[in-house]
């Protein structure tokens, strides 16, 4: 992963480098390998993540059919 540092300007680039790493989703895999986790504790969190995938695309293709109302966005205060 490389980070462009412009006009000395460090600050922007370490906001940069964690934008990408969050979208990469190392802070996540971090906090998972900071404990061991039992391959049956594995298996039962992959399947919950699955569903929860599962469900969000079915979510959203019954938002767009138009069977379910969108979802509002919340307003800035």
């Amino acid at each position: 992963m490389q980070v462009l540092v412009r006009d000395n300007n460090v600050d922007q680039a370490l906001r940069v480098l964690k934008k990408k790493m969050q979208r990469e989703g190392l802070f996540r895999e971090l906090k998972a390998r900071r404990a061991y986790e039992k391959p049956s504790e594995r298996r039962a969190r992959e399947k919950a993540d699955a569903i929860r995938r599962s469900r969000k695309v079915a979510r959203k293709l019954a938002q767009r059919e138009g069977l379910l109302p969108a979802r509002k966005k919340p307003e800035a205060r």
